[in-house]
C-alpha cells in the first residue's frame, strides 16, 4: 500500500507538472547559475519565506558562489499565477530554488517534476507494447507448438543473447539525429518494448502449455470452438493475473532503460527533459564535487523503482500465494 501510494502521488505530480512545478522546465536565468538549494523559513509575522541571494567568493577556489542573505526576505505565495498567467501550487516574486539550479540557471525541482512526465510514461507505454506482443506471441507459441513454438523461442533466444545496454545503445544510435524530441521519445519507447517482450512471452507460454491439456480446453474443442476462440476465451483469461504481475515488475526496467540511454546521451534529447537527461548533465566528476545537488534526480528514480517492485511483489503473492 505504501508503494502504491508513492506511485499514485508520483503520477499525479507528473500529470500536473505545470501546477506543481514553480517554474517551467526550460526557463533559465544566467544570473543564478549553480545556486545551492535554498531553505524554506517560517515565522508568524512573515509567514513562509526564503532569503535572497548574495554572491560571496569561495576561499579555496576564488570563484563567486551564492549564499543566503537574511536581509532580503522574499515571501512564498501559494496558489498564485506567474508572469505567464500559469497557476502554481507555490511561487515566489524573487529567486526560489529549493533544490538548486544547474549550469543554465534552471530550477532543478521544476525539471525533475517535468522530467517525471517522460520517465514515467515511457514505462507505461513500453510495457503496454511489450504486453501486447508478449501475450499474443506467448499464447500462440504455447498453443500451436511444433514449428511455430520453435520459431518464436529461437527469436526470443536471439534477443536475449545480446547484452541489453550495448544493444539499446546500438539501436538508439541508429535513430536519425535530426529527429525531434517527440519522435525520439516514441523511438525510445518502441525500442524498449521490442526488446523486452521475450520474458513475458516465455512465461505466458509456460502457463498456456499447462492449460491446453486441461479438461475445459478439451471440452471447448469437442463443441467445435475455433482456435481463436479457445485462445481468447479460455487460455488468455487464465493468464490475466500473471500478465498484470509481470507488467508491474517490467515497468521499473523500462524506466531504468530510458534513464540509462538518456544518461549515455542516446535517449531523450534536450530541450525535452527526463530523469536520465538530468543525470547526464551531472556525470562529470568536477560537477559532482562542486555542485552535488545535481544528483537529486537519482532520488525519484530510486524511489519509483522500489515502489514498483513493492507493488509487483505484492501482486505476485496475491496471484500465486503458493509460489516461493
Amino acid at each position: 500500500m505504501f508503494g502504491a501510494a508513492i506511485l499514485l502521488l508520483a503520477y499525479i505530480v507528473a500529470l500536473g507538472a505545470g501546477f506543481f512545478a514553480p517554474y517551467h522546465y526550460a526557463e533559465d536565468n544566467r544570473d543564478f547559475r549553480y545556486v545551492p538549494p535554498q531553505r524554506l523559513h517560517f515565522s508568524w509575522r512573515k509567514g513562509v519565506h526564503v532569503y535572497g541571494l548574495k554572491s560571496v567568493p569561495n576561499e579555496l577556489t576564488g570563484l563567486l558562489e551564492f549564499a543566503p542573505d537574511p536581509a532580503q526576505v522574499i515571501p512564498v505565495r501559494f496558489l498564485s499565477r506567474d508572469h505567464r498567467g500559469t497557476l502554481h501550487l507555490f511561487t515566489c516574486e524573487g529567486p526560489m530554488f529549493l533544490l538548486g539550479t544547474d549550469g543554465h540557471g534552471r530550477d532543478l525541482l521544476s525539471r525533475i517534476i517535468y522530467g517525471a512526465r517522460v520517465s514515467l510514461t515511457v514505462g507505461l507505454a513500453g510495457v503496454f507494447l511489450s504486453l501486447v506482443l508478449g501475450s499474443l506471441l506467448g499464447t500462440i507459441s504455447g498453443y500451436c507448438g511444433r514449428w511455430v513454438d520453435q520459431t518464436v523461442q529461437r527469436i526470443i533466444e536471439v534477443l536475449t543473447a545480446f547484452p541489453p545496454i550495448p544493444l539499446w545503445m546500438a539501436l538508439a544510435a541508429a535513430m536519425p539525429p535530426g529527429w525531434s524530441s517527440v519522435k525520439t521519445y516514441f523511438g525510445i519507447t518502441i525500442i524498449l518494448s521490442l526488446l523486452s517482450w521475450g520474458r513475458m512471452a516465455r512465461q505466458i507460454r509456460g502457463k498456456v502449455l499447462a492449460y491446453r491439456e486441461q479438461d475445459f480446453v478439451a471440452s471447448a474443442r469437442a463443441i467445435g470452438a475455433g482456435h481463436w476462440r479457445i485462445i481468447t476465451r479460455y487460455l488468455l483469461p487464465g493468464c490475466y493475473s500473471h500478465i498484470i504481475v509481470i507488467s508491474t515488475l517490467a515497468i521499473p526496467a523500462m524506466i531504468l532503460g530510458e534513464t540509462a540511454l538518456s544518461f549515455l546521451g542516446l535517449g531523450i534529447r534536450p530541450p525535452m527533459t527526463s530523469w536520465g537527461v538530468l543525470l547526464e548533465e551531472a556525470q562529470r566528476v568536477t560537477v559532482l564535487l562542486e555542485y552535488p545537488w545535481l544528483l537529486f534526480p537519482a532520488v525519484p528514480v530510486l524511489v519509483v523503482v522500489i515502489a514498483f517492485n513493492f507493488v509487483g511483489d505484492t501482486l505476485r503473492d496475491i496471484a500465486d500465494p503458493y509460489a516461493t
